[in-house]
Parts: structure tokens; sequence; C-alpha cells
């Protein structure tokens, strides 16, 4: 226990793998004090008061000097978890694997962590037979801390109180360049962590930065490793692309780069038919410019976006062997939703907006009688009717159907019946006389 306080607090004695530390001063950068948010500088006034070395790290650091508004704040330190626990009245330790803080600040949350090290003798990483890390707890220094991290431009450490940047990697270089270069040598990295690969696909299409050539020469070579990551984690790195903000760079990318095949593979398919194409960039257009309003976004309209293709072309093929529509349908979801999860594992929770959104569509064609009022009650009507207008938009339905359904959510509840489309009747048979 000694000697593992020693090492979180002094190092591990060994040769830093960190590179040559350039200090950036305040005269040689955009960032101030005040750009932070009240709660990250408060958390880290508060720890540099008590003697603790405390910065703001990664992506709020690199979105800053890219004036990007952060989203969030992350800070890094020397002190341990339950220092920062004892001195942020206002916080929590979360995490097993590797404790870290959450300070709470009203409707903010700051991340912070203590200064991640290198494994010793006492302590040693465990890895797979992939390469991948299964466990790496140890606290270490800030040069350690700075070369464990992913790319140079999220290695970037900023002081307040100085108004400085510490810069172990060039970071601050990069970001100027707009290159995106791994820490290290990139396919151990890779295999150190698969989910890197995706990361570098993230990163490039959102900051729109080229990658670096060592970087990228190995990624489609080692895309196999993704195989590798467990469900929940790569669900939600993949959550992370769709929701950055430019979800179309990052699907053409990840399909530059030959990532989406165990992730997405129906998306070629899908690609190939221009409508099809369509579709997909008109949805993911559409997610990223809600985005950027600062609307919500689900996750469950996404996906039902990504597979509505293969979705039809199992529908269709199961009504042309004489199924019945709507059961057919129901089991075509079923097919198409398991067919999805032996790449990339949706949850479950989201089968249900999936589902409704999909079986609310052939409902658009009813536009007689009570069936359009009910309609508009469905709880998820919102949803469905954006789902048409995206069918609408890539020449799927009738862009006149989806001109009545607009019409008929806005106009008065009494002048709805002028709209109803007279409804189709069947000649009445006439009943034969039956002889006496």
């Amino acid at each position: 226990m000694i000697r593992k306080f020693i090492h979180s607090m002094l190092g591990s004695g060994k040769k830093s793998a960190a590179g040559k530390l350039r200090v950036i001063p305040a005269s040689a950068h955009n960032i101030r004090p005040e750009d932070l948010s009240d709660c990250a500088l408060r958390v880290v006034r508060t720890l540099h008061e008590a003697g603790f070395k405390t910065y703001v790290v990664g992506g709020a650091v690199r979105d800053l000097l890219l004036e990007i508004s952060p989203k969030d704040f992350d800070v890094a330190t020397n002190a341990t978890p339950d220092e920062v626990r004892r001195l942020i009245r206002r916080s929590r330790i979360i995490g097993r694997r590797f404790q870290i803080v959450h300070a709470i600040c009203h409707d903010e949350v700051v991340e912070v962590s203590t200064f991640r090290g290198t494994a010793n003798d006492d302590d040693k990483q465990q890895t797979d037979e992939h390469g991948r890390i299964t466990r790496d707890n140890v606290f270490g220094s800030i040069e350690e801390d700075a070369a464990r991290r992913d790319f140079t431009i999220n290695a970037l450490f900023y002081d307040p109180i100085r108004n400085e940047i510490l810069d172990y990697f060039n970071g601050v270089a990069d970001i100027r360049a707009r290159r995106l270069r791994m820490i290290g040598d990139p396919p151990t990295r890779y295999r150190e962590d698969p989910v890197r690969l995706l990361r570098a696909v993230r990163f490039s299409a959102k900051l729109g930065f080229d990658l670096d050539k060592t970087t990228r020469a190995p990624v489609k070579k080692m895309a196999d490793l993704l195989l590798n990551v467990p469900e929940s984690r790569l669900f939600e790195e993949v959550l992370k692309l769709l929701l950055s903000g430019h979800a179309l760079s990052c699907i053409e990318r990840l399909r530059a780069e030959g990532l989406h095949h165990d992730l997405l593979p129906l998306l070629d398919g899908i690609l190939a038919l221009p409508q099809g194409k369509k579709f997909i960039e008109q949805a993911l257009e559409n997610t990223d410019q809600r985005i950027r309003d600062e609307k919500p976004v689900s996750p469950g309209f996404l996906f039902a976006a990504l597979l509505w293709y293969p979705l039809i072309e199992n529908w269709t093929a199961r009504k042309a062997a004489n199924e019945r529509p709507m059961p057919a349908l129901f089991e075509a979801m079923t097919d198409v939703l398991e067919a999805q999860r032996k790449s990339l594992a949706i949850p479950r929770r989201l089968d249900a907006v999936i589902k409704e959104i999909w079986a609310l569509q052939p409902r658009f064609d009813q536009r007689s009688g009570q069936r359009p009022v009910r309609l508009l009650e469905h709880p998820r009507f919102r949803a469905a009717y954006d789902f048409m207008l995206l069918r609408a938009d890539s020449g799927e339905v009738d862009q006149s159907v989806a001109d009545w359904w607009t019409d008929f959510q806005q106009v008065d509840v009494e002048d709805r019946e002028s709209l109803l489309v007279e409804e189709t009747k069947p000649a009445p048979r006439t009943r034969r006389r039956r002889r006496r």
C-alpha cells in the first residue's frame, strides 16, 4: 500500500514516455480563464489552493484552441479521489476499474481524475490475447498521464491560474496544422484499445482534420479488432459518431476506412441504391442540423432510418410469398433487428421506438374516416411523421401525401373533415330474390 501511495504521488521512477515538454504562454494561445465554466474554474482553484497540481485537460482545451464551445470540462490532478472528495463539497466517487470524482455544480458535472500512470512491477497491466488492455488501475505522474492519452490534440493540459498550456507531444502544432496524430506506435495503441479506430474516424470527421499517415496506415487491416470490444462500449462509440453533429461525414469516413463492415454491414447495399443513398444522407443531414440547433435527437429514430431499406426488402419478399401485409411487416422487423445485432448490438430498449416508427408508416396512406385523427393521437406520431417526411424527400412517398399530413395537423379541428379523402367503397351487391 505504501509503495502504491508513493507511486501515485511521485510516479513510477521509470523514464517517462512523454515527449519534450513545451510550455505555451498566454501570449501564444487564445484561451483565457474566463472561457472555462464557473464550475471547472472553481474545482481547479480549490485543488490548486490545497497544494495540488490541477489542470483542465483533453477535448475542452482542444476545442477552446479551435474556438469551439466545449460541451463539458474534464480536470486532471495529482490529488487522489479521496482527497478530491474531501475538498469538493458536492462530489461523489464513481468507477471500479479506475476511480474518478464527479464534482457537481447545479446542472453541470465536472469529471476529476487522478493522473494515470504506467504499470510498475507491483501492479502490472493485464491484456488479452489481442493486446487489448483489460486491467490498468495505476496512478502516476502528469508525464505518464499525457503519454497514456490517444491523440496529441487530446494530451494538452491548461493551467488557468498561470494561463499557460503544457504540451508534451506537440499537440498545439497539430491543431494548427489540422492534423490528427496518434501518440506512440499506432498499431500497438489500436491493439490496446480498438475503440481508438472509431475515435480516429470521429475526430477527423468532426474537426475536419487529416489523419496522419502513420496513424491511418494500420486502420483497415486492424478493423477486425473491433470484434473484441464489449458490445455496450461499441454501441456507445457508434452512437457518439451518429450524434457528433457530423454524422454524414463520420459514416462516409467509416466506409472509406473499411470499418463499417463489422458495425453496419447493411450500409453498402443501401447506399448502392440511389433512393436509399438519398434517404440515408437526408436522415443524417437532418440529425446533424438538429444537433446544431440544440434540439433532441432520438437514437431509435436514427437506427430506424439506417435499417429502413433492409426492412422494406425483407417485407416485400414476405408479401411476395403471400404473407399477410401487417404480420409480414412485424416478422420483417424482428428479422432485420436480429440480423443487425450480430454485428452491432442495438439495445433492446430501443426496439419499441424503432418498431413503432416503422409500424406507423403504412397508416399514412389512410386519409379517410377517423383513422387520420387516431393516428394524430398516437404518442409516437411526431417521430413517425418526421420519418415519413424523409421518405417523401427521397422520393419514396408522393410529396402530395406529405403535404396533406402537414396541412391536416395545422388546420382547425372543425376544418379537418374537409381534407379527408373520400373512401372508395366497393359497389353493393344486389341480393337475388328467392324463388318460391
